[in-house]
């Protein structure tokens, strides 16, 4: 299951729990505040120390610590780049100024391996389980979708109605509804990217929904006396 996916079924139940352990309101909203910046630094670290193994450093000359520069630029804004060389351990310090805070770390003068390049992408691929969907209004249609064996029932219909208005947030989704697309769960799954699907823990299966059907069964067979 993907990091971040963890990270949200926590808070989750963090949301369920600290209630019921922590009876002063307050001192609970304090406690689940506390927790869910620091999983939101750890996550804003680990994508930027990525992008930092993914940045090539030939050398340490004039150059090509200004296109470094520049590239980092380019994703933070100027004014908030700072990188410092170390020529006796070959490489920089970068240092970027958010509103969140400082982002920190070092890159190492050579050229960026195929490991590092693809880092992140060679994860061990979930496996998917059958996760069926059906409407309340129409119990016998039903969506085959698939969902990581990890995760619960319960925990993929949270991520599902967590992705569902992501989607009808996001820029993809504002332009459907602006061209009179119904917010409905049969167009949701037929124009949701599968990327943002897997993101969640989620597969999309089949994008129309199959009706419920009925084996036969066969008609036992009577043994023949010998």
């Amino acid at each position: 299951m993907p990091k971040p996916n963890q990270e949200e079924q926590l808070l989750e139940l963090l949301k369920t729990v600290l209630p019921k352990a922590v009876l002063d309101p307050k001192l609970a909203d304090k406690i689940f505040s506390a927790l869910e910046n620091e999983l939101s630094v750890k996550e804003r670290m680990a994508a930027f120390q990525k992008f930092c193994k993914r940045t090539e450093l030939p050398d340490l000359e004039k150059k090509s610590i200004s296109e470094v520069q520049k590239h980092f630029e380019e994703s933070f804004g100027k004014g908030a780049v700072s990188i410092v060389p170390h020529p006796a351990k070959e490489a920089v310090t970068v240092e970027v100024e958010t509103a969140d805070g400082i982002l920190e770390s070092v890159i190492k003068v050579g050229a960026v391996t195929s490991s590092e390049e693809g880092e992140g992408e060679d994860e061990i691929k979930p496996t998917y389980v059958a996760f069926p969907i059906a409407m309340p209004s129409d119990p016998e249609l039903i969506w085959m979708l698939g969902r990581d064996e990890r995760m619960s029932p319960e925990e993929g219909d949270i991520a599902l109605s967590k992705v569902q208005e992501s989607f009808w947030e996001s820029k993809a989704g504002q332009q459907h509804l602006r061209k009179r697309v119904e917010r409905t769960f049969p167009e949701f799954i037929a124009k949701v990217p599968s990327k943002m699907l897997n993101e969640v823990g989620l597969k999309r299966h089949y994008k129309d929904p199959e009706p419920i059907k009925q084996i036969k069964l066969l008609k036992a067979r009577k043994h023949d006396s010998k």
